[in-house]
């Protein structure tokens, strides 16, 4: 249940509410609008419907929460929340930009990566230290040192770094030095690691999963968020169906569903999208065109020798043009400028 309080509710008032709403056993979750404050209920339904809620001074009305994702969705959370990472902002209308290699390959590779996607305005150096592959035999990643070298080109260049997070054993080595925690598709219903990730306090970009629903999807970010963890970043990288061309199908209509259905910011991965490079700026276009609050490119200084990935990779040139490209599209639909 959502309680909004009237615009002329004192803070007294809504402390007491909140009091009342524990004593009952019930989690209480604030949410301050410009206008007024929401209080979201969660926990047993007759519990709630035992509290004289609209007798409470300074409630305007009660209203029933009606999807099972209670904390993520819009009806308990009518703004969109804005994910600060460290003083970059996702979702206050400006386009993020997320961009590096797939894996951490050397430190040479990794830090000339990070010079290239920074002088062309990205906000994060993207780069995986574990890398969960499909083959027991391809590249799995230079774990701590890949870490250690993601840490380095961020002081190097100021970009932020996002890197995934394959298991909970991981979670407190790589919160060390990342600035955003990913969970990739393949962990997207890792039950367990959504938890822990949550308790991290970091904020999270959690991707689609391989065939996942926008139902599943949601709750994934609703196990995240009831651990009190608020900062999560949705990410579509494409699903698998019947088409073989490219390497997932990318579903850009995702960007208007989650925005309908979620408060949570909405990025967009059009590298793993595709599966191929030359695909990448156009469906880039589009998904700023749709709406999204961001992008995440894989570039690579050299794509033809990449350990991982190359085939979907931008090389510097392909990478700048695309984001001259994509600041022209976003200023032209009066995004703030990148």
């Amino acid at each position: 249940m959502v309680i909004v309080m009237n615009s002329k509710a004192t803070r007294e008032q809504i402390q007491h509410i909140v009091e009342r709403i524990e004593a009952a056993g019930l989690q209480a979750h604030l949410v301050d609008g410009e206008f007024r404050t929401i209080i979201g209920i969660i926990g047993d339904k007759k519990a709630i419907m035992s509290l004289p809620i609209e007798a409470f001074e300074g409630v305007d009305k009660a209203l029933p929460v009606t999807s099972s994702y209670k904390l993520v969705s819009r009806e308990f959370h009518p703004d969109p929340t804005v994910v600060d990472v460290d003083g970059v902002k996702i979702g206050d209308g400006s386009l993020v930009v997320m961009a590096g290699p797939c894996a951490v390959e050397s430190r040479e590779q990794l830090l000339e990566a990070a010079q290239i996607v920074r002088a062309a305005g990205a906000q994060f150096l993207r780069g995986g230290a574990y890398k969960p592959r499909t083959s027991p035999y391809a590249f799995q990643g230079l774990e701590q040192e890949g870490l250690e070298y993601l840490a380095e080109a961020r002081a190097l260049t100021g970009l932020k770094v996002v890197t995934e997070v394959t298991n909970i054993h991981a979670i407190e080595t790589v919160s060390r030095y990342a600035d955003m925690l990913q969970i990739g598709a393949r962990n997207m219903q890792n039950f367990h690691l959504l938890k822990e990730i949550g308790r991290s306090g970091k904020p999270v970009l959690l991707k689609r999963g391989l065939a996942a629903t926008y139902d599943e999807w949601l709750h994934a970010a609703e196990y995240i968020v009831n651990e009190g963890n608020p900062n999560v970043v949705f990410c579509e990288r494409g699903i698998r169906t019947f088409e073989t061309y490219t390497r997932n199908t990318l579903d850009l209509g995702a960007i208007g569903v989650i925005k309908r259905l979620s408060h949570l910011p909405i990025i967009v991965d059009p590298s793993h999208g595709t599966g191929k490079w030359h695909m990448v700026k156009s469906m880039s276009m589009a998904a700023v065109a749709a709406g999204a609050d961001g992008l995440m490119i894989e570039v690579h200084p050299d794509p033809e020798r990449a350990l991982s990935d190359g085939p979907q990779s931008l090389n510097p040139f392909n990478y700048a043009s695309l984001m001259a490209d994509v600041r022209e599209l976003a200023v032209f639909l009066r995004k703030q400028a990148m």
